[in-house]
C-alpha cells in the first residue's frame, strides 16, 4: 500500500488526551461546556432513534431555516457541516490549491495548518502580538496575488482574545476581493465586546467574508457534531461540492435545530461562564499568574519560569486535566476551561498542590 506524499505533512490533530484516573476527573481541556444538552434537546433526539434506518436530510433543511431565520440571512447562504471542521476541510478543498496560499494568525485553531498540508498550499502562519490578538496589519502584509484564503479565530482559541468588529471590518474591506476570509467564531457567544449579530452585517458589505459557527461550545453538543456557516451561496454549494453526501447524521440535525430555539438557555449559561470567568482570572492573579483578556470559555495562563510539563502532569496526578501551552503552539502556558464553580476551585486548589 502506498499512501500519498503529502500525507506526511498533515500533522495530527493535538485532541487532548484519555487519562485513567482513580476518582473523580475534572476535564478543562477542550473547552466544552459543563451543561448538558436541556430537556427539549434530548426529546428532540429521541424523537429520531425510531427512524435512524432512514437517512438523514441531505439539504439539512430544517436546521439551515432555522439558522437563516435566527441570523435574518436566506437559507440558500446557510452550510451546515459535520461540525465546523467539516466545514473548514470542504473550504480548504474548494478554495487551495498548491501554489495557492493560506494566512492565518499563530497560535491559532490547530485545524488551520492541516488545511495548507492536505490541500497543498502554502501556510503562512503570523504570530499573535504581544496581547495575544490577532496582527491584522502584519497579516495584511502577507497578502499576494496567491493568497486564496485568510483564517480569522475571533475570540481567538487558544490565547482567548477578541477583535473588535471595526477591526475586521476594515481588515477585510482593504483586501483584494479574490481573498476568501472565514471569520471563526466558535466562541462568539461569550464575547462580552460584541453582540453576535454584529459580525453578520459585515456580511451586508463583504461578499467574501464567511462565519464559521459550531454547536459544539455554548450549545453543548461537541459529542454530535454540527456546525454551520454563512456566507454566499456560491460559498455554500463550493463546499457542498467537495463533501459526502448525509455528512450530518439525523440527531445531529434534530438536536441543533430544537438548540438554536432556546436562546434563554444560551443567555443563562453564558452567564454562568462569565461568572466563572471572573473567578477563576482572579484567583490567578492573587497567584501571581498573567492571563490574556479573555472573551471566550477558557482562559490562557502564563506560567512565567515555571515548568509546564511538571504543573500539566501534576494536575492530572491530582484528577485535572487542562492541555500544555506548548500543545497548542506556545510553551509556557495553560489553557484551562472554565468549568463548574466545583470544577473550578478543585482546578485551583490542585494548582496550588504543584505550583
Amino acid at each position: 500500500m502506498e499512501f500519498n506524499r503529502r500525507l506526511e505533512a498533515i500533522p495530527v490533530y493535538p485532541a487532548a488526551e484519555s487519562y485513567a484516573h482513580d476518582g473523580e476527573l475534572v476535564k478543562l481541556a477542550s473547552n466544552e461546556t459543563p451543561w448538558g444538552p436541556p430537556p427539549p434537546v434530548i426529546g428532540a433526539i429521541q424523537g429520531q432513534l425510531e427512524t435512524l434506518n432512514r437517512y438523514p436530510d441531505p439539504d439539512k433543511s430544517v436546521l439551515r431555516r432555522r439558522i437563516a431565520e435566527r441570523s435574518d440571512v436566506p437559507m440558500s447562504r446557510v452550510a451546515v457541516g459535520n461540525g465546523s471542521c467539516e466545514i473548514l476541510l470542504a473550504a480548504a478543498d474548494a478554495l487551495l490549491e498548491p501554489g495557492a496560499e493560506l494566512i492565518y494568525a499563530w497560535p491559532s485553531f490547530s485545524m488551520y495548518p492541516q488545511l495548507a498540508a492536505q490541500s497543498g498550499a502554502r501556510a503562512i502562519a503570523v504570530a499573535l502580538d504581544p496581547g495575544g490578538f490577532h496582527d491584522l496589519q502584519a497579516m495584511a502584509r502577507e497578502v499576494t496575488a496567491a493568497t486564496r484564503l485568510v483564517l480569522i479565530c475571533n475570540p481567538n482559541n487558544p490565547s482567548a482574545t477578541a477583535l473588535d468588529v471595526d477591526a475586521i471590518d476594515s481588515f477585510v474591506a482593504g483586501l483584494p476581493r479574490h481573498v476568501a476570509v472565514i471569520l471563526d467564531e466558535a466562541y462568539i457567544e461569550f464575547n462580552l465586546l460584541q453582540d453576535p449579530g454584529d459580525s453578520l452585517d459585515l456580511l451586508k458589505r463583504h461578499p467574501n467574508l464567511v462565519l464559521l459557527r459550531t454547536f459544539s461550545k455554548v450549545y453543548g453538543l461537541c459529542g454530535l457534531r454540527a456546525g454551520y456557516a454563512i456566507g454566499s451561496e456560491a460559498f455554500r454549494l463550493a463546499v457542498d461540492r467537495v463533501r459526502q453526501p448525509f455528512s450530518v447524521n439525523a440527531l445531529a440535525q434534530a438536536a441543533a435545530a430544537e438548540a438554536i430555539r432556546h436562546q434563554d438557555e444560551v443567555e443563562r449559561r453564558v452567564e454562568q461562564t462569565i461568572v466563572e470567568r471572573v473567578h477563576v482570572e482572579s484567583e490567578l492573579a492573587e497567584r501571581g499568574l498573567e492571563t490574556t483578556e479573555s472573551q471566550a470559555n477558557f482562559t490562557w495562563v502564563s506560567l512565567g519560569e515555571r515548568d509546564e510539563e511538571a504543573i500539566v502532569a501534576g494536575l492530572a496526578e491530582r484528577g485535572v486535566i487542562v492541555r500544555a501551552g506548548s500543545a497548542l503552539g506556545e510553551e509556557g502556558r495553560l489553557r484551562v476551561t472554565f468549568g463548574t464553580r466545583r470544577e473550578n476551585d478543585l482546578f485551583l486548589a490542585a494548582l496550588d498542590q504543584v505550583l
